[in-house]
């Protein structure tokens, strides 16, 4: 039975690495930052659907089912292995969130300015992701 487990688990080990298409840190990067828009110096600031972390230094505000930001920050504070996977942002005014505001680390002493803030097309950001994912499923494997 043991010699029979092993194969087993290395196949499904094997399997499971090969199905994993997850973009790296840069990668994701890049192709939101391709579908960024200019600087903006501040944004109406209401209750948030959610955010994305895409690194260290760069997180995704998403405010409206179409409507998402970009927000570049001041320094490395997004590190999971010492923080939380919870943030805040600090908003100068409750309204609007701007370059003076930061988000800060939940259950830590870390907190970051926020250096630029880019609106997002979220429909073509919607479109790229989903064709990358439908041309890693159309790549044959091994190769």
């Amino acid at each position: 039975m043991k010699t029979l487990l092993l194969p087993l688990l290395a196949t499904l080990s094997l399997v499971a690495g090969c199905a994993s298409t997850r973009p790296s840190d840069a990668d994701r990067l890049a192709l939101y930052e391709a579908h960024a828009g200019a600087p903006v110096n501040q944004i109406r600031y209401l209750e948030p659907m959610g955010w994305d972390r895409i690194d260290d230094q760069h997180v995704v505000l998403m405010m409206r089912p179409n409507e998402s930001w970009l927000l570049t920050l001041s320094g490395p504070c997004l590190a999971w292995n010492r923080g939380s996977p919870f943030l805040g942002l600090s908003s100068f005014n409750g309204m609007t969130l701007s370059r003076l505001d930061k988000v800060v680390v939940s259950g830590s002493q870390l907190s970051c300015m926020i250096q630029e803030i880019r609106p997002l097309d979220v429909k073509a950001l919607r479109d790229a992701e989903r064709a990358r994912r439908e041309g890693a499923v159309a790549q044959p494997s091994g190769t």
